[in-house]
This record gives structure tokens, sequence and C-alpha cells, in this order.
């Protein structure tokens, strides 16, 4: 896995979106290291434990609220020079993690260098006083199976990284210097400029960066919020002679802003609170302390004389929204109660009644949310989005009016008490069972929650909820009213009067909103949920791995009794095979249909489900279909029967199956729209794995479907099934059984495991030529892909020390000293269980022939560097790629993927992973400069793009290739 670094690069948003795509049976995952939504949103948080024998000389805060079920240990330090740092030992952690945020961001830029404390950010990873090497922490890292990233927000900026745990004091030597001594090399702070360009210059055709760059436009230019925080080469300019330099700014910046008052430290470790203690006190102490504070914006976000303002603008994509947004007082203070969390949970409800069942039922609306966003410590923005039909969009005037009619509806009858009590029995519910995720997701989250809570919340704020106050959500409700609304249209058919500045947003400002729509009818609020678990007892049963609880020859079920995450949920996967799943664009299409109407006419009556822990996703693969459910164990089977009643008898009508199709359409008419490198990596699938189809084979597929043929399908699809499947969780043997039944009788499968055929990779060969993704974007890619010899786990590990041992010095090569762009990534990457190298270069202005040529230098480089290693040398990079693949599960659903895939290749021994990491550790040098070379030679596929290339038509350019041989485990 290549480092977050390379793959994602350091972002200003809010969101990280890197996810794994797989095919088949694997849906898209995202990345359980990284999953940050919004800087203050109420998120999870990680364990932690009181300590009692706080540092000699050092005060003790104050002591967390932990769930029961916690085993981790905490201790806080403040030290002198006013640093605050949250340790948290775990023994299981099989990563040490840390994150240090700091009270700064983009609404601190000066008005003259927007994009200055982004660009600061890129700056501390390249070079300090006492490694002055650019890549000299990424490189560290790397060796020792790290991860790193970091990213700038409005109001703070964090960095980040894990490591195995026996190498994170030299992590933290490196890291420390961060925030001590960095070097600002005049020449780096150049090329860095250029990576800031490139980076903004990748994300200036998406969407959502277009639609908060007219957003800005619409608020108070005076708030500090509303600026550009991405930076550019243009807002970075070298300054005027007389001037201080960009350096002279940044290191300026730097001196004032960062200081150890306005930072937050968090370690996760498996080491004692001793040991961690004495690490953070010998590297942390000479942090500037200049008894700074985090700065307070006081501009209103919004200036309240303009108000109401109706707004559209023209997207690039085929997908059309409309924003409702209300400015607020920053709900952050009221966090013990949640007001605005109450409201939204009325207004972002989806069962029976709710605003969005009365705009799907018109044909207006196929999606909906609403909550907290452009936080400010001041102000804030009550939102609600909604995700529009193109009927929708031209009864906006109506939509809006159906709006506040909901908003009145909880006026007059939705504020009551026992409503309260269901959420905040809910949020308890998860508080009290709460699982660890990764240890840098809570390093991360802690260091966050470290900065706006006070310590005994760091845990407990997203779940706490102290008591109804009717008086405080009436507050915040009166802001939801037609004159403190600003409404932002996003749509293709848009024609703007104006452009926003920086990403070139076309949009039109209105008058006013039509008045006089009536609102649609059937409006009601929520009943009490009826999915709520009553017991939630554990029981006390643990397997060591998954055994054949049922087996017959058109139904198994794989069942594992574990109790380690100490909660009683259940994690179930049922695949639904069929043999003519995928045979054609039509019949992929209609696996699609159906499972996507099975979950859209559930929507209603499962939303009450969602929110009390029952989750219900049917997805089409390549072989059928997948019903996954997750959740508590008591009521699960009422949400499973449900379920299937609704697959084998529910009404398929029209108005579904076209919500349906057109989320799928729009997906499928998006992608070029995608970020250059995705589709780079699309085309690479779609080569090399089947079966699969073009996505311009879907759309014509799917234009002749209708819901009689999506019946029809579902006739023939249940008559010709084989189930295979799994449960994993607080279950006993009895009742997995009993549950599992109830699928196999209600679908009643009939056919052997040979009838439906399995994924397969192909061989690459050396006629295969360049291939070429279709985009619409402007910018340049190549993709180079070197493919191993066969399937074997000899070949799996061989490559993945390679990519281990190439991912660093290729974003050094390419990205930090060439800087050819923004998106620059190498490492392993394998093609279901085929392995494969993939190097990566995605630019906004450097030909796709002079990437090549950068790319094959490199490799040769590579070369020597690889000839003139030794075992000895080769030894971390083995110990890393083991660790990695060895790395624990941090929760329930990342165990039963991990298991539910491994079942999918065919591992039904589920020790696939063990035997692989003995490999890894069995690579020698001979043996890698030996496969690095087979690799250079004919194995090797390249997508390439250049504004103008012709899309290749990639079913034709492979259609003669093999399958890649499985080879000798």
């Amino acid at each position: 896995m290549p480092t977050l670094a390379a793959c994602m690069s350091r972002l200003t948003t809010y969101r990280l979106p890197w996810t794994i795509s797989t095919t088949g049976d694997m849906r898209r995952m995202p990345i359980p290291i990284l999953s940050i939504l919004v800087i203050l949103a109420f998120v999870t948080t990680g364990h932690v434990k009181a300590d009692d024998a706080p540092a000699e000389g050092i005060a003790d805060i104050d002591t967390p609220k932990i769930s029961e079920h916690d085993s981790r240990e905490y201790r806080t330090l403040e030290l002198e020079n006013g640093l605050e740092v949250l340790l948290v030992s775990d023994p299981e952690a099989d990563k040490a993690a840390t994150s240090m945020n700091v009270g700064v961001g983009s609404a601190n830029d000066p008005e003259d260098l927007d994009g200055l404390a982004h660009l600061l950010e890129h700056m501390l990873f390249l070079g300090t006083d006492d490694y002055t090497d650019p890549d000299a922490y990424q490189s560290y890292l790397s060796r020792h199976g790290g991860n790193h990233n970091a990213f700038t927000s409005t109001r703070d900026t964090n960095y980040f990284f894990d490591i195995e745990p026996d190498a994170l004091a030299g992590a933290l030597d490196r890291f420390s210097r961060f925030f001590i001594a960095p070097l600002f090399n005049a020449d780096q702070l150049s090329s860095e400029r250029s990576i800031v360009h490139s980076e903004y210059q990748s994300r200036i055709r998406d969407d959502g960066r277009r639609e908060n760059d007219v957003l800005n436009q619409l608020l108070n230019p005076d708030n500090p919020t509303t600026g550009f925080s991405v930076g550019s080469r243009e807002t970075l300019a070298d300054q005027p002679e007389g001037e201080p330099s960009l350096r002279e700014r940044v290191i300026d910046f730097y001196h004032r802003y960062y200081d150890a008052n306005v930072m937050q430290l968090a370690i996760v470790a498996p080491q004692s609170l001793d040991e961690l203690e004495d690490m953070v006190r010998k590297r942390f102490t000479n942090i500037a302390d200049n008894d700074r504070e985090r700065e307070t914006i006081e501009e209103p976000l919004a200036n309240k004389d303009e108000l109401p303002r109706i707004v559209s603008m023209q997207s690039l994509r085929d997908s059309r929204s409309v924003r409702f947004l209300f400015p607020i007082p920053d709900p952050h203070e009221d966090y013990r109660t949640k007001p605005a969390a109450y409201l939204a949970n009325l207004l972002g409800h989806e069962g029976e009644g709710s605003l969005l069942a009365a705009l799907r039922d018109a044909g207006f609306a196929d999606g909906l949310s609403a909550g907290v966003s452009r936080s400010d410590g001041n102000e804030a923005l009550f939102s609600i989005d909604i995700s529009l039909t193109p009927a929708g969009a031209e009864h906006l005037s109506r939509i809006q009016a159906t709006l506040f009619e909901a908003i009145e509806l909880i006026r007059k009858d939705g504020l009551e008490e026992w409503r309260y009590d269901e959420q905040a029995q809910l949020a308890e519910q998860e508080f009290r069972f709460q699982q660890h995720g990764s240890p840098l997701q809570s390093a991360m989250r802690l260091s966050m929650n470290l900065a706006y809570y006070p310590l005994e919340d760091v845990n407990y704020a997203p779940y706490r909820m102290d008591g109804y106050d009717a008086e405080q959500i009436e507050t915040y409700l009166q802001a939801l009213n037609p004159d403190n609304l600003i409404r932002l249209y996003s749509g293709p058919d848009v024609d703007g009067d104006q452009q926003s500045p920086w990403f070139q947003a076309n949009y039109r400002i209105h008058e006013k909103a039509d008045s006089s729509a009536e609102p649609l009818s059937g409006l009601s609020l929520p009943e009490p949920n009826p999915f709520i678990a009553k017991d939630m007892s554990l029981l006390d049963e643990q397997d060591d791995a998954p055994s054949l609880l049922i087996d017959e020859e058109s139904f198994t079920l794989w069942h594992q009794a574990h109790s380690g995450f100490d909660t009683p949920k259940v994690e179930w996967r049922f695949s639904l095979q069929h043999p003519d799943a995928a045979t054609s664009a039509r019949e992929a299409v209609l696996a699609r249909l159906l499972a996507g109407w099975l979950g859209d006419s559930l929507n209603e009556t499962f939303y009450p489900a969602r929110l009390a822990g029952q989750n219900f996703d049917p997805y089409a693969h390549s072989r059928g279909m997948t019903l996954s459910f997750s959740g508590w164990r008591d009521r699960q089977e009422l949400v499973m029967h449900e379920a299937l009643s609704q697959l084998v008898e529910g009404d398929i009508d029209e108005g579904s199956i076209e919500r349906v199709r057109h989320r799928l359409e729009r997906e499928w008419r998006n992608e070029p729209q995608d970020a250059l490198h995705r589709q780079a990596n699309r085309t690479l699938s779609q080569a090399l794995i089947r079966p699969q189809w073009p996505t311009g084979d879907l759309l014509a597929a799917s234009a002749e479907l209708s819901a009689e043929d999506v019946r029809e399908y579902r006739r023939h699809f249940l008559d010709n099934l084989r189930i295979e499947s799994m449960v994993i969780g607080n279950i006993d043997e009895e009742q997995a059984a009993r549950a599992g039944r109830l699928v196999a009788d209600a679908l009643e499968p009939r056919l052997e495991a040979d009838d439906t055929p399995r994924l397969e990779p192909l061989a690459i060969t050396s006629e295969l030529p360049t291939l070429h993704p279709e985009t619409t974007r402007k910018e340049h890619v190549v993709l180079r892909y070197l493919q191993g010899q066969d399937r074997s786990l000899a070949s799996q590990a061989k490559l993945a020390v390679l990519g281990q041992l190439i991912e660093s010095p290729f974003y050094d090569r390419l990205r930090t000293e060439q800087q050819l762009g923004y998106v620059v990534n190498a490492g392993y990457s394998p093609m279901l269980d085929a392995p494969g190298l993939s190097l990566l270069v995605q630019s906004p202005d450097t030909e796709s022939e002079t990437i090549q040529s950068h790319i094959d230098d490199f490799l040769d480089t590579f070369s020597d560097r690889l000839d003139s290693l030794n075992d000895e040398d080769i030894q971390a990079y083995r110990q890393a790629v083991r660790d990695r693949l060895m790395q624990r599960d941090n929760s329930l659903g990342e165990l039963t993927n991990r298991l539910w895939y491994a079942l999918a290749y065919g591992d039904t021994d589920f020790d696939r992973r063990e035997r692989l990491a003995e490999q890894v550790m069995e690579v020698d040098h001979e043996a890698l400069r030996e496969t690095w070379e087979s690799l250079r030679g004919d194995a090797v596929v390249s997508v390439t793009y250049d504004p103008g290339d012709t899309p290749s038509d990639v079913l034709e350019v492979v259609s003669e290739l093999s399958p890649l041989p499985e080879g000798e485990e």
C-alpha cells in the first residue's frame, strides 16, 4: 500500500477520500486509517483509561469519561511550555500513532497571501535542523511500515503518522523537529509552491470545491473562513523588491502561530505510559512558548441584511442538488445537549412521512442530509442538502415550500422530550460499546477533540446528550426561516452571468424565490423507533477462526463467535450467486437495478433501523448480489426477515426503478469527470480483470430496461441461486444457524459451487498497446503497471517487498525533486490476487511523454539502488510488509470484511495472509533482483492521457488476453 502522502497528498479539504477499488464481491471500502469528516464534527474517539499516577511535577488535568468496556490506559500531561499531551497505552495495538493539532489554519492567512498556512504545512515535511534531507521523515516511516499525512482546515492544521511500535522513538525524533527547527530551504520553498499549485489545479474541476467557491462569494467577505485556502502560484508569488521575501513571510507566520500553547499532541501506542511520557518530554519540551492563544473570529459568517439569497451555479458533472443554508450560532458550546443535532435528526429523517419520503414520492429527490457545516467558533451554517432528480430541479420553489412546512411541523408538534430521550438512548448505546478504530484514527480524533473539548469529554463529546431543553432547541429552530436563507442550486443546466474567482464556477444570483408554491402533502413526524435493541448482553464465546456451520451443495454458512470487541454486534454476509450475473452488460445492469431497488424500496422502512444501529446493504457484483447485515444482535432477525420478504415478494414499481436507474446512470455519465488518476486506475482494472463491462455498454443497456424487465430478472435470478454466507460476532451457533436457515428457506438455492464463474485477473502481453481513459480532464497522467509472473504467494511476497522499497524514493524523486505533479505514488498494487507494481504521476502541465522519460530514468536509478542493497538492508522493508499484512482488525466490520474476502479467494483455512507473511520474511536480495529484472520486461502496461487523446476500446484491445497463471504455492 503506498504511503498516505503519496496517494492522497496533503489536503486542505475536510475529507480524505482514499478508497481501495475492488471488483466482484468486494465492494469499494474506505481505508480504515482515515475517515475524517469535519474537523469539529461529533466523531468517535479512542478508548482511554484514567491513570491515577501522574508524573511528578505534571498536573493531572482531569479524567475523561470512558465506556465500561474500555481497557486502554491514559495519561494527560501539560508540559512546561504549555503543550497539552494525551498518552494512550494500548498493549494490543500493533501500530504506534501520533497526531499533533495546531490551532492555526487558512483563516489566519494574511490578506495578501492566500494559502500561506497550507504552504507552511507542506514545508514542515522537507527537512529540519537534525534531519536535513527532505526525505528523512518519509523514508524512515516507509522503512518501518508507516504512513503519514497532514491537512490544513480553516482553524486547524493537523499532522499525523503511524509506524511500527519499535520505531516510534525514531519517528518522534524526526516529527518533533517540525515544531522546533524546520529549515524552510529556499529551493524547497519554490518547489513546494509548485506542488501546492498542482494540488489547486488538480481540484479545479471538482464540483464540491466550485460550490464552496460560490458560497464564499455569498458570505461575509470580512469573515476569514471565506478566503482561498489552497493557494496557487499567483497568491503565493514572490514578494516585491524591498518587501520581506516569501520565505521570510513563511518563517514569520510559523513563529507567530506555531506555539506550544495552541498545540495538542496525542499518542496511541502499545508502550507503557511511562515510556511514552519519557519519549514526549525528551522531544517536545523545546517547542516555543510565547503564551499565544487561539485567535477567535468575530466577523459574522453572513451579512444578515443581505439575506435571503437565491443562487444557482453550473455543475460540471451531470448532477443536480440544492442546499438550504441558514446562519446559526456555532452550536459547539452546546455540545453537551446537542440542540442542533436534535433538529438535524428530525429534518434528515428518511422514514415514512419524512421530508425526503415526500420528495421521493413526488419524483423530486433521491437523497437528503441535514447537519451543521462551516463552523468558525462564532457562527455556523445549518444545512439541508438534497440530491435532486431532473424533475426536482424544475420544482425548487415547491421543494422549498415543503421544507418550511416540515420545519413548521417540528415547531408545532416536534419539540417533545421522548424524541430527545430516544436519540440520547441510541447515542449512549454506541458509546457503551464503542470500538477502538485504528491507533491513527484514535490519535487524530483525540488531538482534535482535545483542542475543542474539556479533557473529560474527549471520548464522550460525540455521544453526550445531557437532557432535553426545549428553549435551547427553539433558539436554533427560529433561525430556520425564509428570511435567514441562502439557497444554492447546482446543476448542469445553469446559465450563469458571474464566475467564482478561484474555481471558475459560473453562477447567477436571483432576485427572489416563488413564495406562492404549494408544499407537498403527507408530512408527519417519526413514530417511536421499533428497532431499538433491548438485549445488550455480551455472550462469552470466542472461536479462533470461522468454521463451516452449514455445508450443503447450494448453501454454506461459515460462523465465528467473536467477543474480542466487547460488543453485542453481529456481521452477516450472504452472497447470492447466479451464473448469468455478468455474462452481458444487460445482465450486469439488471443485477445492479435489482440490488438498488431492494435498498431503495426499503429506505423508509429501514431508516429507523439504521438510526437504531441496524444496517442493511444490498450490492451487486460479478457473481450476483450480496446482502450485508450489521448491527446489534437483538432485533437483527427482524431486519433480515423484512429484507427477505421484500426481495421475494416486494412490488417492483416504476418509481423506484427510475430512481435507481437515475443514480446509476448519473454515476456512469460522471465517470469522465472523476480525478484523472482514478480514471487511469479504472481503465487498468477494466483491462486486467474479467468479467467487466465498459461504462458505455452499461449506459446503453440501462436505457432499454423497464420495471417489468427487472421483475422478470428477479424471477430468473431467484430460481437459479447458490448462497455462500458468513456470520461473525457475538452470536452462538444455535442462533446463527437459525437465522442462516431463515435466509436459505426464503430463497431456496439450488445450484452448486461450480455453476458460477469467478473473477479472473488477466496476464499482460508484450503486444498490449498504451491505453487511454475516457475523460474530460485537461491534465496529464501516466500509470505504469508492472505485473508479476503468476498469482503464487511467492510472487506476491516479492512484489510486495519491492513495492515497499520503491514507494518513498519514487515520491521523493518525481514529486519533491522534479515537481512533476501533486498526485505521485508508487507501490504494491495487486489486481485481485495477481501481484503488480503501480507507478503513477498526474500533472497539470507536463506531457505524458516527458513523464514517461522521467519514470524510465527513475527505474534505471532504482535498479542501481537495488543492486547496491544486501539482505540486511532489506530486512526492515520485509518486516514492514509482514507487519502490514498481519495488522490487527480494529473493528468487527474490518474483521468480517477480511475473512469474507479470504473466502472469496477460496481461502477456507483463513490462513492465507499468515502464509503470505511467512513468504515475505523469506524474500532475499537475490530474489528481488531477479524479480525486478523480469518485471521491467514484457509484463508491463501503460495508461496515459494528454488532452486530445482518443479513448481506448479497452475490451477490444485486451480481447486476446488469457488468465494469469496461479503458480505453485
